[in-house]
């Protein structure tokens, strides 16, 4: 994983907004663009630059594709996070 990606992908306001749907579990592409007012080609878009970070999952499933959240790369931007705060607490 490169954390330039994850942060680029974290940088866009509607991928947040993505992320934010996704946990509360699967969605389908058509499910995500529901919630916004951006054509679907754009949602589209926004779903590859999440899955291109590891933020996302895809599960084909017939004729559609559910995304869901990948958790795990929020936890190593938390780690190291907090790794960068102990490193130099007395200065």
């Amino acid at each position: 994983m490169t954390f330039a990606k994850t942060f680029k992908a974290l940088a866009d306001p509607e991928r947040r907004k993505i992320l934010e749907l996704l946990k509360k579990g699967a969605m389908s592409a058509g499910e995500i663009a529901s919630n916004f007012s951006i054509t679907q080609a754009t949602v589209s878009y926004h779903l590859k630059v999440l899955k291109e970070a590891d933020l996302i999952f895809e599960k084909k499933d017939k004729n559609y594709i559910y995304y869901r959240l990948n958790a795990s790369v929020l936890e190593e931007i938390m780690l190291w996070i907090a790794n960068l705060k102990g490193v130099n607490e007395d200065v």
